[in-house]
């Protein structure tokens, strides 16, 4: 059973204008569809929704004329601005149904000494039950050496879970890390192939199209 219970209205009033108005009132435009069923256009109480939806794939209960139904939320449309929401898409799930969803990466340990970890995948897409949703895939990196690569067919995957994506997909990297003076020389390197030279002094055109020549101080 979700904890994420959200008391909904019904709404029969649809654009920007009620939309505005909805979100005055501090709540959030959504609509529910899935199953078959035909979509039902509600809105949800603004600050609770928040809250609810910090958590990825969170599965929420949402409440419609005393009826309950379960439900994930599929779209979230954000103000890029403000730290409010503006439009949730929710797709009715059932318990013991499969869904199919973006699972956070959560990468733990420290590697070797002189490596660099790099998360190629923050998320990996997984098929779990609707009611079973596992917030995170832990991946431990305790001691790995440079060169070590992690593949979606290497996690361990919680209980339930199966994988969606490719098993070849490259999910962690470790390679050795570089040194300054490597750095300084593919960086003088990369100058040089550019056609950048550094420590000539820069010199500007004048009026009549020669070389001007620095300032006297």
């Amino acid at each position: 059973m979700s904890d994420n219970k959200l008391v909904a209205e019904k709404r029969t009033q649809f654009g920007k204008g009620a939309a505005r108005k909805i979100r005055r009132d501090h709540k959030i435009p959504a609509v529910m569809y899935g199953h078959g069923a035909e979509p039902v256009h509600i809105t949800l109480p603004g600050h609770d929704t928040m809250m609810a939806l910090k958590v990825a794939n969170a599965l929420l209960t949402i409440v419609v004329d005393g009826q309950e139904q379960l439900a994930l939320a599929k779209d979230v449309q954000r103000d890029p601005i403000k730290p409010v929401i503006e439009h949730v898409d929710l797709v009715v799930v059932r318990r013991g149904e499969k869904v199919t969803v973006d699972i956070p990466i959560h990468v733990e340990g420290e590697a070797a000494p002189e490596t660099v970890v790099t998360i190629d995948a923050q998320t990996i897409q997984l098929e779990a039950e609707a009611t079973h949703i596992p917030e995170s895939v832990v991946v431990s990196v305790e001691g790995l050496e440079a060169g070590t690569q992690i593949k979606a067919s290497d996690l361990e995957l919680p209980s339930g879970s199966t994988l969606v994506v490719d098993g070849e997909t490259l999910v962690v990297n470790i390679t050795a890390q570089i040194s300054p003076e490597a750095l300084d020389a593919e960086l003088a390197e990369a100058d040089s192939e550019a056609g950048i030279e550094h420590g000539a002094p820069a010199q500007a055109e004048s009026a009549e199209g020669g070389a001007a020549v620095p300032a006297e101080a």
